[in-house]
């Protein structure tokens, strides 16, 4: 789960990675309930929080979303950078304000014509305070973001004036200050359009999406069942299906999903369990593929709590986390720990960014914990209870704690996943909680801003940091902006108020039934994917 900062009502917030797992059976061929459609085929996932673009940043929900919409842009999965999508072109002479130009003849599944007003539309209406919407800070650098977030009372107005509809097909974007990866940022899924049709109903929108992307839902969104989809009969752009359907699968467990994949009762699953790494190399063979991710699993620290006030303190705790030993204890040696804030496929990424503060040391970390004045009372560890692996790991760093740190009593706060983010969000967390982002768009500052940034979650607070992402935001270019962003990573290690674990990896399995499964740390890609018939 990704969790990420919040300001005023709704800001950007921590997605909560996939842990519905999917797959296929050990070379069985079984079908497995792909759906309505004959050239079918399922996934498994975990229940989505919401179906609005703007209104979500878990993973489990993008999944979803990325077959019924289409952002400006996505990202190419062999270089990392932007390509069209819905929008033809994106421009800017000065960085600051920038062209996009809507391809024209594109529809929503109900037939209305998306245009640069769709746009316009879905975007502020992400921005706009009142509505609560999680993505609402991707949207923060486009002016007339402010008065749609007031300090104080209500906003004067519900739009941006930094967004100008030219014509049909041409949106005007005036950021605030330069910012040369926003062409980047527009692959994100709360950049996607929306029709008129969803504004006379919100909340039933929520619940049925109208997208222009290459599928549409297929009957009702069965809470905690099943999502399924068909093909778009209006799509007109170059991800067509290759499959007439698919239905996602909600499970409770990844550990469920993998027993399902293996009896061919599911298809696809993008979470192997980690734990599972080599059973599934054995029964699936080829069906197994392991690529790289951008997800990252991090221990947050509510600084807005004295007790965890003391920067020794959390350079304690993360010095006395045997990251190597969990990830081979609990997930097969399949992660990799991590010394960094950000992940290995990201410009910027330095291996050991961290240096001591990240290195296993229990006397070290012991010595500092007693110079910070220890802890005393309940340490509380807050997690989901979304993947078992999650308590796994906790109950690991508890141990650890125990035995390096001498933290007697330590309990658990296990929330039920539906209720997690919104937990952090309202900062009832009063102790260490788990912390996972899963990457947006390949860039330092999809990371460092929206988790260590002004109003992040931990409460933390440092002008240093702040000035020197605005400044690598401004930067001419990406080359020029990293080593400002890698300055503004050491200031964030150096205070430490959140530590840096592991880096996931795609762990994929699918069923002999499946070809064309291509998978990349940017999309699940399902329309490529062929049921294999007779």
């Amino acid at each position: 789960m990704r969790v990420t900062r919040s300001r005023a009502a709704a800001l950007a917030v921590a997605a909560i990675m996939l842990s519905g797992g999917c797959g296929g059976g050990g070379g069985g061929s079984s079908p497995a309930g792909g759906g309505k459609e004959a050239n079918a085929f399922s996934v498994a996932l975990t229940e989505p929080d919401h179906l609005t673009p703007g209104n979500t940043s878990s993973d489990y929900s993008i999944t979803v979303l990325d077959t019924l919409f289409e952002t400006p842009v996505s990202i190419d999965a062999a270089s990392g950078k932007p390509v069209m999508r819905a929008a033809e072109s994106v421009s800017s002479t000065d960085q600051k304000v920038w062209t996009i130009k809507i391809k024209p003849g594109q529809k929503f599944s109900n037939g209305e014509p998306v245009t640069a007003q769709s746009f316009a539309d879905s975007w502020n209406a992400t921005a706009y305070g009142p509505n609560g919407w999680t993505n609402n800070y991707y949207f923060a650098n486009i002016e007339g973001y402010d008065k749609l977030n007031p300090e104080k009372g209500d906003p004067s107005t519900d739009k941006m004036s930094g967004l100008k509809v030219v014509d049909d097909t041409t949106l005007e974007v005036t950021l605030t200050a330069p910012f040369s990866q926003f062409p980047i940022t527009l692959a994100y899924i709360a950049f996607a359009p929306m029709p008129k049709a969803a504004f006379t109903d919100l909340k039933a929108f929520d619940q049925a999406p109208v997208g222009n992307g290459p599928f549409v839902l297929d009957g009702a969104w069965e809470h905690n069942k099943q999502i399924t989809i068909k093909r778009s009969p209006s799509y007109a752009g170059e991800r067509t299906p290759k499959a007439d359907g698919v239905t996602f699968k909600i499970y409770a467990s990844r550990d469920t999903a993998w027993t399902d994949l293996r009896a061919g009762r599911v298809d696809l699953m993008t979470t192997v369990p980690p734990a599972s790494t080599g059973e599934a190399k054995k029964l699936l063979g080829d069906r197994f593929v392991q690529t790289p991710d951008g997800t990252m699993d991090y221990l947050g620290f509510p600084t807005f709590d004295k007790r965890f006030a003391d920067a020794d303190l959390r350079k304690a705790f993360s010095m006395a986390i045997d990251r190597q030993a969990i990830v081979d204890a609990v997930y097969d040696g399949a992660f990799k720990p991590m010394a960094s804030l950000l992940a290995p496929l990201v410009p910027g990424y330095r291996e050991n960014a961290c240096g001591e503060a990240c290195t296993y040391d229990p006397a070290k970390a012991k010595a500092l914990f007693d110079q910070a004045g220890g802890f005393s009372g309940t340490l509380n560890l807050w997690f989901s209870n979304a993947d078992p692996s999650y308590e796994q790991w906790m109950t690991a760093v508890a141990n650890q704690l125990k035995q390096n740190l001498g933290i007697s009593d330590i309990k658990f706060r296990k929330i039920p996943a539906a209720d997690y983010l919104s937990s952090l969000r309202q900062r009832k967390e009063d102790g260490p909680y788990r912390n996972n982002w899963v990457m947006d768009y390949p860039s330092p500052q999809d990371y460092l801003e929206y988790m260590w940034g002004a109003g992040n979650r931990m409460g933390w607070e440092n002008k240093e940091f702040d000035d020197l992402i605005k400044q690598a935001n401004s930067a001419p270019s990406l080359d020029a902006s990293l080593p400002l962003y890698q300055k503004a990573e050491d200031v964030a290690l150096a205070d430490m108020p959140m530590i840096p674990l592991w880096n996931w990896q795609n762990q994929i399995g699918f069923t002999s039934r499946l070809s064309g499964v291509d998978v990349t740390p940017y999309s699940k890609n399902l329309y490529t994917i062929t049921v294999k018939q007779g």
